[in-house]
């Protein structure tokens, strides 16, 4: 790879990043695509109007810059499956919210970042209080995300369904601990059954942030909020 030559002189447009990101959010990642996708999410979501901010799967597979950000030497995977992964990895960790929206068949995911506002939008979508069509016209014309014959009729709107997609407790224990064996798969079951989910994720999020990956940690902290109380 040729050596960076410097920022070029005079006036260069900038992209803001949160505190928060540099504070709470870097420190704890720990895939390089996961950090990837979030940096290049920081700048492609900058360039939009409207709010809330998102980007679909299909506009970002698209997107010639992002998928020359993912290449790395030495890793077989396709574009496509290195892209997948660095998103679940971003969404499993909150940094990203993904709502899913099946179109004419097709299952569309939709990313924003995990604001107070994508909060409220996500949800507003998931009532029915929003129409999917926003994020249809999130994607931007054709040629600007949307594949080739991105052009969509009149009555694709019909045919819009959302789906909020949050990851399940094996999804987790996968990305976040390590292969799933049968007798944990059972552990994991009833765990899901008997818990909230928003508790299992922020279990898992906390195991994570104290580097402790192991099923007996994350039990733990469930079978004490469930005896003491989750804000206790």
């Amino acid at each position: 790879m040729p050596a960076f030559t410097g920022f070029p002189s005079g006036k260069n447009p900038f992209v803001p990043l949160p505190e928060a990101f540099f504070s709470a959010v870097l420190p704890e990642i720990e895939d390089l695509g996961e950090l990837k996708i979030v940096l290049h999410l920081f700048w492609r979501l900058y360039q939009k109007e409207g709010s809330p901010r998102c980007a679909s799967d299909r506009e970002l597979l698209a997107d010639p810059l992002l998928r020359r950000t993912l290449r790395r030497q030495g890793d077989p995977r396709p574009i496509e499956e290195r892209l997948r992964a660095a998103l679940e990895h971003a969404q499993v960790s909150g940094i990203l919210l993904r709502v899913r929206v099946r179109v004419d068949g097709e299952i569309v995911s939709w990313y924003f970042f995990n604001t107070d506002r994508s909060r409220r939008a996500v949800t507003r979508l998931q009532r029915g209080e929003l129409s999917p069509e926003m994020l249809l016209d999130a994607e931007g014309p054709a040629g600007a995300g949307q594949p080739p014959g991105g052009e969509r009729d009149a009555g694709a709107i019909h045919a819009l369904t959302v789906e909020v997609d949050r990851p399940n407790i094996f999804t987790l224990y996968e990305q976040n601990v390590g292969l799933l064996l049968p007798l944990v798969a059972e552990e994991l079951r009833e765990a899901g059954e008997r818990y909230p989910r928003e508790w299992v994720e922020e279990a898992f999020r906390l195991a994570v942030q104290q580097n402790k990956r192991k099923w007996s940690y994350i039990r733990a902290i469930l079978h004490r909020w469930e005896i003491e109380g989750k804000g206790a």
